[in-house]
């Protein structure tokens, strides 16, 4: 797939540059917090990998790093609610402060649910950070700590996010064009069958 081939198929909403700008403003904020003490970052896999490799690389404060993978899309377009951890820490974040990183906050279900989670391991604080914050009806309350932007209430993809579990290694974040679905599916078909 060309990158003429995204853009055929994708709005551009978010292009690489202003991503990674505001990617590096958000790791000088956290880099202050965290100075003194620290911090685990746990990254929220699958779609967080472009954001946290972005900020991780740009955190100037003593940072380890780990993962938990965890799924609540399956391969529909909207949150199920139903949130399955897939791959746990392996750190021990007793005592120690952790930020959680993931790619959107839409339901605020998954980060909820992890959340109260860690807190039974007695971290010193959990906070988190989001590259998208969802303009959406949240089904629980959950707010970013640090967020890079706020979106319409639409479905994104790229820079991490996916479509079925493809078109995250776009570099911008985009949204469907009207009418591109069709598509987008009939790609998909044709790569996995």
């Amino acid at each position: 797939m060309s990158k003429e081939w995204f853009n055929e198929n994708f709005e551009v909403m978010l292009p690489r540059e202003t991503i990674e700008s505001r990617t590096k403003e958000l790791a000088e904020q956290i880099s202050e917090e965290y100075s003194s003490e620290g911090v685990v970052a746990v990254g929220i896999l699958r779609g967080c990998f472009m954001f946290y490799s972005e900020l991780i690389k740009n955190m100037k404060c003593p940072t380890q790093v780990d993962f938990m993978y965890v799924s609540s899309y399956g391969n529909a377009m909207s949150s199920s609610g139903v949130v399955k951890i897939e791959k746990d820490l392996q750190t021990n974040i007793a005592g120690r402060h952790v930020l959680l990183i993931d790619d959107i906050i839409d339901s605020g279900l998954t980060l909820h649910n992890l959340r109260e989670m860690l807190m039974v391991r007695k971290p010193k604080s959990i906070k988190i950070c989001a590259l998208l914050d969802k303009k959406a009806p949240r089904k629980i309350a959950v707010e970013a700590d640090y967020k890079a932007f706020e979106v319409d209430n639409h479905f994104v993809v790229g820079f991490g996010l996916d479509y079925r579990q493809f078109f995250r290694n776009m570099d911008f974040i985009g949204k469907l064009k009207d009418g591109r679905q069709d598509e987008l599916d009939k790609l998909i078909e044709s790569t996995t069958s």
